[in-house]
């Protein structure tokens, strides 16, 4: 038997060449990661990107998984002495592993239904006349031949009744007819939702659900996944519905129903009944799960988008700075970290109890800051994050210190500081004063800080205790390792959270790496790590080109040339006659350099390119700059806010009905995808992503449900708009919710959902 080959329908499905594909696949069946495949091998796969390769990584996985089952199936069935050349056949060209469960349904052990009971009775026979469409007979004289009162047949219209349940168990079963069934609630069908009381609470985050309706074709996922978090809250009752005519008269047609046949009226009564009692109710099911799949891809994506941009945030970079986690009832704790992100010092000042308490917390900081010499101050913005800002810049200005205060997201900060990770990193620390470090270092690097925290906590997600579980794991695994081997990891300053991340290293290496380096001192080159206890040539090749050595005795190792390239780049430096630490950053000298003369069977254009590029910058941190944004000093809480007042705000969160800003209230703002821009924005992603600074304006405040809606817009509608406008604009907006309403936040429903 031919082995079975998912290449041509991976390089189908992707629009991607079987060639770069079949590439790719080898290049996993031999060990090699993502990050490595996608950077290094690139004259390889055709210089396919990080996603492009993990699209063909998934669909690989699908067609040998749906190849395995698909053996299975052949191989039950035809123990059961019932695998036809048809059905066969039929299995064997299934691309789909929902058609594939629909040609075994039949044959698969199930539990004691009314058609196996009917057969029991020996009714099969009769089931058969009706099925066939039998030209000849009465159906009621048929049936009397089968009535036995041991089998408790006591009359023909029991026969008849036992007969009509083999046959509509027939048509549920059937493959054809299943997929007319799911084709049509995704095509024409539409979900409705109404409140599961008679009671309706006006201030229900779920109030527009009670009553509620729209094609399951245009739903969005976020609409889907609030239906049904309210559902298992118990707040709504949830239905998908179909038009059942057209297909009961579909279904007619695929069983060759005979309208002269005598046992017509016993076929239609048949088909009748499976739809009713045996095809909606599994097929709603399957159609469900497919819409939960589908709305759990699309929300896991959304968190994956917010989680690189908050990864891939600028960093503040190597220098001194204090941190503080601001509290009221326990006290601000303070601490100082160095460049290099090493704890030093802490102190805990007390703010907004007392006069006297305030004016110590003043003398104590001021000494800290004296003592430790910061470049910049980060608060948290969590409670009290606004108060102890103003404060600090406020002491700041009296010490005529040119020190910056930053605003930092405490957010995961509080699982990271009760952590295994912290406690071992800090085991004689108290949770607060990790939590304080662990603001420090988010502004000095917010990549080497994250890692270490559970991405689900981060609060860039949504839903994310909605979604499948295990592919939210997997997805934000898969953005974390990216990041980290897009930016490359310092060796000798990561931790063993951040160097397992690299490809090839894992936790186990990562471990033993920093243990070696406590026990040896620095790296003085990328090939030393190879001195680590169970770090193989395989995990060097992976893991060296996403390793920096700084000021190691090899100038390429602080650059992500690859090793395996080091004596093509020495050539290059003799060819050109300049010592190789004269070339690595020698713009001038690196530019000389001619492709085509190093173009080789091992090596091509593409890898020369990013060679060439990376001497020009070596090691340069592909990050955007830090900047910094100030929040208005005269807005505190919510109470400050006024409609019209212009703020900036920073994004923290982008969904797929808007974005979410701190305008430094303690509450975030909601900016609907209607108010984002001044053109129509099918995805709010296109526009914003996380970490974003942008001048918003204030539209609503709703101060009973603190919610807080914010426009980007940069021009001003009409106060008064003529209402056929305003609907027809906000139709064009939002053509799949009429009852949405963009212009406000207080009737979003999805905002705290």
């Amino acid at each position: 038997m031919t082995p079975f080959d998912p290449v041509p329908f991976a390089s189908k499905d992707l629009n991607i060449s079987a060639r770069q594909v079949a590439a790719v696949a080898k290049l996993f069946a031999e060990g090699n990661t993502v990050p490595f495949i996608a950077r290094y091998r690139k004259e390889t796969h055709g210089n396919l990107d990080e996603v492009q390769i993990m699209d063909i990584q998934e669909k690989l996985t699908y067609y040998n998984t749906l190849e395995s089952r698909r053996q299975t199936i052949l191989k039950t069935i035809e123990e059961q002495g019932k695998l036809t050349d048809e059905l066969k056949k039929k299995i064997k060209a299934s691309l789909s592993k929902t058609e594939l469960e629909d040609l075994y349904l039949p044959y698969k052990p199930k539990r004691r239904t009314r058609a196996m009971i009917a057969k029991e009775k020996g009714l099969e026979p009769l089931a058969n006349l009706i099925a066939e469409q039998a030209a000849t007979g009465n159906p009621e004289e048929a049936a009397e031949g089968f009535i036995n009162k041991e089998k408790e047949v006591a009359t023909a219209e029991e026969a008849l009744a036992g007969a009509r349940d083999i046959v509509a168990e027939q048509i549920a079963e059937m493959a054809e007819v299943r997929a007319l069934i799911r084709e049509a609630y995704f095509k024409t069908g539409a979900i409705t939702s109404s409140s599961s009381t008679k009671e309706t609470d006006e201030d229900s985050k779920y109030k527009d659900y009670f009553d509620f309706s729209q094609p399951i074709a245009a739903i969005p996922s976020h609409r889907y996944l609030a239906i049904r978090r309210g559902e298992t809250e118990g707040v709504l009752r949830r239905k998908l519905v179909i038009d059942a005519a057209p297909q009961i008269d579909r279904m007619k047609e695929i069983c060759a129903a005979n309208p002269t046949s005598p046992f017509y009226p016993e076929l239609e009564k048949s088909i009748h009944d499976a739809y009713k009692r045996l095809l909606t109710t599994s097929v709603e099911i399957d159609v469900s799960v497919e819409m939960k799949m589908k709305a759990d891809r699309s929300a896991v994506e959304i968190f994956a988008k917010n989680l690189r941009s908050l990864l891939l945030a600028a960093p503040y970079g190597e220098k001194p700075i204090i941190g503080i986690d601001p509290g009221l009832r326990t006290g601000c704790k303070c601490v100082a970290v160095d460049a290099t992100g090493k704890y030093l010092d802490t102190i805990t000042i007390y703010l907004g109890q007392s006069a006297e308490k305030e004016k110590q917390a003043k003398i104590k900081l001021s000494e800290f800051i004296k003592k430790h010499q910061p470049q910049s101050i980060a608060v948290g913005n969590g409670t009290a994050g606004r108060e102890t800002e103003a404060f600090t810049k406020s002491l700041l200005k009296d010490l005529k210190a040119k020190i910056s205060v930053v605003s930092v997201s405490e957010a995961g900060a509080s699982v990271y500081s009760a952590s295994p990770i912290a406690r071992e990193e800090f085991p004689d620390l108290d949770l607060t004063i990790r939590g304080a470090i662990s603001i420090a270092r988010r502004l000095q690097d917010p990549l080497a800080e994250l890692v270490k925290t559970d991405p689900k906590s981060i609060g860039v997600g949504q839903y994310q205790h909605d979604v499948y579980q295990q592919l939210l794991k997997d997805k934000l695994d898969e953005v974390v390792v990216s990041c980290v081997n897009h930016v490359g990891v310092e060796l000798n300053t990561a931790s063993a959270p951040l160097l397992s991340r690299v490809a090839g290293i894992g936790g186990s290496l990562a471990k033993k790496i920093v243990e070696y380096r406590n026990a040896n001192g620095a790296f003085k080159s990328r090939k030393e790590v190879l001195k680590v206890a169970g770090l193989g040539s395989r995990s060097f090749e992976q893991a060296a080109g996403f390793l920096r050595i700084h000021g190691g005795s090899q100038p390429l190792d602080a650059s992500a040339v690859h090793p395996e390239r080091y004596k093509l780049v020495e050539q290059i430096s003799a060819d050109l006659s300049e010592p190789l630490e004269k070339l690595v950053g020698n713009v001038e000298v690196v530019s000389k350099i001619k492709i085509a003369n190093y173009i080789g069977d091992d090596i091509g254009e593409l890898t020369l390119k990013d060679i060439i590029d990376e001497l020009k910058k070596p090691g340069r941190d592909p990050r955007e700059q830090f900047e910094e944004v100030g929040f208005r000093e005269d807005v505190m809480t919510l109470k400050d806010l006024k409609e019209g007042m212009e703020l900036k705000g920073i994004v923290t969160n982008v969904t797929a009905f808007g974005a979410f800003f701190d305008i430094g209230v303690h509450q975030d703002g909601l900016v609907h995808i209607s108010q984002l821009a001044d053109r129509f924005v099918k995805d709010p992603a296109d526009v914003v992503q996380a970490g974003d600074r942008i001048n918003v304006r204030v539209l609503e405040v709703d101060m009973k449900r603190k919610r807080i809606s914010l426009t980007a817009k940069k021009k001003q509608a009409s106060t008064k708009p003529v209402p056929d406008q305003k609907q027809k604009s906000q139709n064009q907006q939002r053509p799949s919710n009429p009852s949405q309403k963009p212009q406000g936040f207080a009737n979003n429903p999805f905002a705290d959902l």
